[in-house]
C-alpha cells in the first residue's frame, strides 16, 4: 500500500468545496481545508505508485477549483 499526502491550491473561497468534493473520490482518507500556503491537504492511498498517479491524475486534479497540486508519497526510512 502507497501512502500520500496531496498539498492542493485552489481558486480563492474554493477550499471548502474542493476539500468536501475530495473526500469522496474512493482513495482518499481525508481531506481538510487548512491556512497557509496551499489550502486543502489530503491524505491518500492506493495499491501502487502508478494507482496512487491515476488517482491524482484522473480524479483529484478535474475537481473544479483547483490549480496546483503537489504529491508527496509517504516513506518508512
Amino acid at each position: 500500500m502507497v501512502h500520500a499526502y496531496i498539498l492542493i491550491q485552489t481558486e480563492v473561497g474554493k477550499a471548502a468545496a474542493v476539500a468536501a468534493e475530495i473526500s469522496g473520490i474512493p482513495g482518499v482518507a481525508q481531506a481538510e481545508d487548512v491556512t497557509g500556503p496551499y489550502d486543502v491537504i489530503v491524505r491518500a492511498e492506493a495499491e501502487t505508485v502508478d494507482q496512487l498517479g491515476q488517482l491524482v491524475v484522473a480524479r483529484i486534479q478535474n475537481v473544479e477549483g483547483i490549480t496546483r497540486t503537489l504529491t508527496c508519497p509517504v516513506v518508512h526510512l
